[in-house]
């Protein structure tokens, strides 16, 4: 999965477990709500840490090992992240809650009995699925990978499926324990490696090929998770809770007992992680093979895909930080809402998160629009990946609105809504992709413009849902209309700005960054004076 969810989902494991009201630590003390409030902070300012982080490793590793190495990887990740998903299955998730659960009458013995039956599942699976994988690579090779150049990347990435499912499970107790610090320290630690090993392995086999390159790029992803196993084993043999003689020991369950607790939870989140990264793995198959159905050669085909996924669609999710830590926020703020039976403020909160949501995301837009093809050009050196930029650029407001009607559902516990939603927003962009990408005319944009057409179709349907549960009324005109407005009159100072400035004997970063300056400047100064934002606006805005 995506890092991008990774506070969202650590906060619906959070609402799965409010009801706790305390528990204790090691030391036998009680730990009160306010110490996972504390954690989850602590996690969202890791996830945004790691974000940024990655960005610059993004950036960095596409002007080593070029567009080419960047899509060779891309095709081959998501096939990895699938088979974690099927390692895992679940499991950590069932092992948070249920360690939750015991410890939240001071059952610590069954809280560690939970933890050992579910390590012990996860060796055997991660092992199985790992020995599988490499038997079947070469049937692999030949009837899923679109380019048999991603042979070796994917072998070098198979030990990390054992790492992974591993360190998630000792990740997943930390959760039940309500320990958020060690899972957010070894997270970016792990990204931190995974950084510096990546580009040092890249550049150290670049000399043999960009095969050899993206196969680095492959080791510092399998290096940087068992970095972060080792740091958060060592945290577990340092923090994990003693059992004092003054807990009260509950009978010990029967291991049939336990996996039947476990599989209620795990299978539901293992069939919607699946179906969710399925469709991922086929997008990274697809698009390469509809490229060349389309006239485009082996290589040609990778090096666009990969400068789409690399650049493009990397830009646009860049205004997620903001988006995720909105969503994140609004899962427990729905969630006591609705405790409280207050549907009047829950119904107050949703438009509140919809509209701040677009009045972030639009301004983005404009900007990956209007300068998609000078960012890319300074930022990575390839202007042409701005083309399809600015063409997911206008599904953009709907990927970030996307993120937060999700995190609005999870805070209703319907889950099971957005799921729907993205199957269907996810087979119309198959199909999309399929028709689109192969005619010789479209190519890439066909792909990019199916996706941002995907994007509105499920924030679309989520938003439909919320106005179902809650009677939700949006405000068109201060939600919409105000924003558009002062968005298009951001997009003529950044035109404008740009091509004075251009004129003058100043760089081209300053010319860029300048004109978004202004563009911004513009765009806030209007919706102060048209009412499209208050100050109580600037303060949530400020807070994410």
């Amino acid at each position: 999965m995506s890092r991008c969810y990774q506070a969202v989902f650590l906060l619906n494991i959070y609402h799965h477990v409010c009801g706790i009201q305390v528990m204790r630590d090691s030391k036998g003390f009680v730990m009160s709500k306010q110490s996972f409030i504390y954690g989850a902070l602590f996690l969202l300012l890791a996830a945004s840490f790691n974000r940024v982080l990655g960005f610059i490793y993004q950036i960095l590793m596409i002007r080593l090992i070029l567009p080419e190495g960047i899509g060779l990887f891309a095709m081959v990740y998501p096939i990895y992240v699938l088979i974690i998903v099927l390692a895992t299955a679940g499991i950590p998730v069932a092992i948070a809650k249920l360690v939750a659960e015991e410890m939240a009458v001071n059952n610590l013995r069954g809280a560690y009995r939970i933890f050992f039956t579910c390590f012990a599942f996860l060796i055997l699976t991660s092992v199985l699925l790992s020995v599988l994988c490499l038997l079947y690579a070469p049937f692999l090779l030949a009837h899923i990978f679109p380019n048999p150049g991603v042979y070796y990347i994917f072998l070098s990435l198979l030990p990390g499926v054992i790492i992974v499912a591993l360190c998630s499970a000792i990740r997943g107790f930390f959760q039940g324990l309500q320990q958020m610090k060690p899972i957010a320290i070894s997270q970016s630690f792990e990204q931190l490696v995974r950084v510096m090993s990546g580009l040092f392995f890249a550049r150290l086999l670049l000399p043999r090929g960009v095969e050899y390159a993206a196969i680095g790029a492959s080791l510092g992803v399998v290096i940087g998770e068992l970095f972060g196993f080792l740091l958060i084993t060592v945290f577990y043999f340092k923090n994990r809770p003693r059992l004092p003689a003054g807990i009260p020991v509950y009978p010990a369950e029967r291991t049939g007992k336990i996996a039947a607790r476990v599989s209620s939870l795990a299978v539901p989140v293992t069939l919607t992680r699946f179906i969710s990264t399925l469709f991922l793995s086929l997008d990274a198959l697809l698009i390469p093979q509809r490229l060349q159905a389309g006239g485009i050669s082996l290589t040609g085909a990778t090096a666009i895909y990969g400068q789409f996924v690399g650049i493009a669609q990397g830009l646009l999710f860049v205004p997620g930080i903001i988006t995720i830590s909105l969503a994140t926020a609004l899962v427990p703020a729905i969630s006591d809402a609705i405790s409280l039976n207050k549907f009047h403020l829950v119904r107050a909160r949703c438009e509140t998160a919809v509209r701040i949501t677009l009045l972030t995301g639009i301004p983005f837009a404009i900007i990956f629009i209007f300068l998609g093809n000078k960012i890319c050009g300074y930022i990575f050196g390839y202007p042409e990946a701005g083309d399809s930029l600015r063409i997911l650029a206008l599904g953009g407001p709907f990927l970030y609105l996307q993120q937060t009607t999700t995190g609005i559902l999870q805070g209703m516990d319907r889950a099971a809504l957005p799921f729907k939603n993205l199957f269907i927003a996810s087979v119309f962009k198959l199909c999309g992709i399929y028709y689109l990408t192969g005619l010789p005319h479209m190519g890439i944009y066909g792909a990019a413009a199916v996706i941002a057409v995907s994007y509105a179709v499920m924030a679309v349907l989520n938003l439909i849902d919320i106005r179902n549960q809650t009677g939700l009324n949006i405000d068109i005109n201060k939600v919409i209309l105000k924003p558009l407005a002062a968005a298009a009159a951001m997009s003529m100072v950044i035109l404008f700005s740009y091509e004075t400035l251009s004129n003058q004997s100043i760089s081209e970063p300053i010319v860029i960054i300048s004109s978004i300056a202004a563009g911004f400047l513009t765009y806030m100064l209007l919706l102060i004076i048209n009412g499209g934002i208050n100050k109580k606006d600037l303060s949530i805005i400020r807070s994410l």
